[in-house]
């Protein structure tokens, strides 16, 4: 090989060195280049929105739970846009990705369609908020104080002080009663006493140990009346307001002295009974008691 083809030879090699630079090298490295500016300045932009969300909500006083929630949905949803548009600058074919992903999520969709049921009732009980964090409800069959609401469960302690986790779903698809929704509670109450015993005197105690016991508020004023003439008693409805935080302790304490005022003034608390009359002069009933 002569000079002038060993020339030919390395300008072709530089010619083709070049024109891989100038047709892959640099313009992938351009684009892989400006999709990691994108991603990093996004991820930062994504980080500083979800942060003055958070702000400014807090600021707003919307519950933590809330603003968790939310603030979380909006850190992934971000965080999704960013990965997008990265990849999108780099050439890869996102209308496609996104089809494919769409899909793969129906399918996941269709097969965790309870865990997706969970999870839309932890969507609607955070943002209607039936309950907070420290209420004590009762729902999907199980009672006790609300200590955090996730995604798709909450989690409840008793008063014995064991754990329960429910389903959220379970919880948003039945009845809720929340016992600390109001700042006051009715204390309800039926006092039986017996027929023979002095009704206007029983109601005239129950009055004095109402007014006696401080946590019980003035207004609504309590009422005592008798609510029904039962089988083998006379029940009067004693029926006070408190203070929510007050109600269990206030009943418990209203119950015993109710009980030993009562007693202190020889009016009895009746029991179910019945009488039995015996007729000695039924047909064979004495036959009968002479076999006894």
């Amino acid at each position: 090989m002569d000079a002038k083809e060993i020339s030919n030879t390395e300008t072709a090699t530089s010619f083709d060195l070049q024109a891989f630079s100038d047709d892959y090298l640099v313009p992938w490295g351009t684009n892989i280049g400006f999709a990691l500016i994108i991603f990093i300045a996004g991820i930062i932009i994504s980080k500083w929105v979800v942060k003055l969300v958070g702000r400014g909500m807090r600021h707003a006083k919307v519950d933590d739970m809330l603003v968790d929630f939310i603030t979380s949905l909006l850190k992934w949803a971000l965080y999704f846009v960013v990965i997008i548009a990265a990849l999108n600058k780099v050439g890869v074919p996102t209308t496609s990705f996104v089809a494919v992903l769409g899909a793969a999520g129906l399918a996941v969709g269709l097969a965790l369609k309870d865990s997706l049921q969970n999870f839309a009732a932890g969507v609607m009980l955070i943002m209607f908020r039936p309950f907070k964090t420290g209420d004590f409800i009762e729902a999907g069959g199980a009672s006790g104080v609300v200590e955090d609401v996730h995604i798709f469960s909450t989690i409840m302690r008793t008063a014995d002080n064991r754990e329960i986790v429910l389903p959220n779903g379970d919880i948003f698809s039945g009845k809720i009663i929340n016992n600390n929704a109001r700042d006051t509670r009715r204390i309800d109450l039926v006092i039986g006493i017996g027929y023979d015993d002095d009704l206007r005197e029983a109601k005239k105690i129950l009055e004095r140990v109402i007014s006696e016991e401080e946590r019980i508020l003035p207004d609504p004023e309590p009422l005592v009346a008798v609510g029904e003439l039962g089988a083998s008693s006379v029940d009067i409805l004693v029926r006070p307001w408190v203070k929510t935080s007050d109600f269990f302790p206030t009943k418990c304490a209203l119950t015993e002295n109710i009980k030993l005022a009562l007693d202190e003034a020889g009016i009895s608390i009746p029991f179910p009974q019945m009488d039995v009359h015996v007729n000695p002069e039924a047909p064979g009933l004495s036959d009968a008691l002479k076999m006894g």
